[in-house]
């Protein structure tokens, strides 16, 4: 187990590595921060000044060692369009992030789980089969497409729910959060359900094919022929095996929630990081790019590794596997 370890820390290590290769390679050739940072009046020796400063006169590789230093201990560096530290403002936007991602994912499971075992129980019913015909629109359509239908008809039309913002938030030390408003919660709702959505219909088609494949199975035979109650075979054993694939794709899918919120967070103006970036890119604000481009990476890279050691807590034939290079497997 060490050496498994070992060798998925090493891979998520040269995995960062790569990334903070390419996010320093934004700050080498998208624009000179010099010339960003400063107006068009600024004297040369103030440009040569900011330039020691920031250690662009230093050479590439020595550029990139202080980039990657600064980057482990979240000195990201100053926004050039708020003059903030870029890790202040992302620490100001990830509780708005959060929560959305937290909200669409609990909907996902809510929703998606019941909706997948009934498209599998009930699979020749005609609201089974409706569900199947919605769940490809749900994969088709686009999110932003989708928000905007949304604030036209729960915003604009029946002004039931607000169309843009976060409302009313309560500060907990540095963490913000909407959950404890009446404004807070309403504002979450249209975003979390379009967020969401795509979610939902990948969670259903998912469990219901877990389960059309696990019904096949001896044991559900068996357990049928033994007299059990339906609503015992397929929920207490059925349900059950299929769950772990599913909390797996779950798991996996929070990364590309929190990475690709952006679409949904800039259609509600909702604060979070995703707007945090688009604003960035508007105005080529490259720290900020470039810490965004390192924290999604780092969700992304964190996630599969606990998903990759729970497994391999769960089954060490994988362990085996990862280190003998696969040749168990063959």
């Amino acid at each position: 187990m060490p050496a498994f370890l070992f060798k998925r820390f090493v891979n998520a290590a040269g995995v960062m590595l790569a990334v903070a290769f390419l996010a320093f390679l934004t700050f080498r050739f998208v624009g000179d921060p010099v010339e960003l940072m400063l107006n068009e009046q600024a004297s040369q020796q103030q440009r040569d000044e900011l330039r020691t400063r920031l250690g662009l006169d230093k050479g590439f590789v020595l550029q990139f060692a202080t980039f990657v230093g600064n980057a482990v201990r979240g000195d990201f560096g100053i926004s050039y369009r708020n003059q903030q530290e870029v890790f202040t403002l992302i620490a100001e936007r990830f509780p708005a992030t959060f929560e959305l991602v937290l909200v669409a994912t609990f909907l996902s499971l809510a929703v998606g789980i019941p909706l997948g075992v009934y498209t599998a129980i009930r699979r020749e019913s005609v609201l089974a089969k409706a569900l199947q015909f919605i769940s490809v629109l749900g994969v088709s359509l686009p999110s932003f497409a989708l928000g905007i239908l949304f604030i036209l008809v729960f915003s604009v039309n029946l002004q039931w729910l607000p169309a843009f913002g976060r409302g009313e938030v309560v500060q907990l030390g540095w963490w913000s959060t909407g959950f404890l408003t009446a404004s807070g919660r309403k504002a979450l709702i249209l975003p979390g359900i379009t967020l969401s959505l795509f979610q939902i219909t990948l969670v259903m088609r998912l469990v219901r094919a877990e389960m059309l494949e696990t019904m096949r199975t001896d044991f559900i035979r068996f357990a049928r022929a033994r007299g059990l109650p339906a609503r015992v075979v397929n929920f207490r054993h059925a349900l059950r095996n299929c769950l772990m694939p599913v909390i797996t794709v779950t798991g996996l899918q929070i990364g590309n929630l929190i990475a690709f919120a952006l679409v949904t967070e800039t259609v509600f103006q909702w604060p979070g990081m995703g707007m945090l970036f688009v604003q960035a890119v508007t105005f080529v604000d490259i720290p900020v790019m470039a810490a965004y481009l390192i924290v999604v990476s780092f969700i992304f890279v964190s996630l599969n590794t606990l998903v990759d050691l729970t497994y391999a807590w769960v089954d060490p034939r994988l362990r085996e596997d990862a280190l003998s290079g696969g040749a168990n497997a063959r």
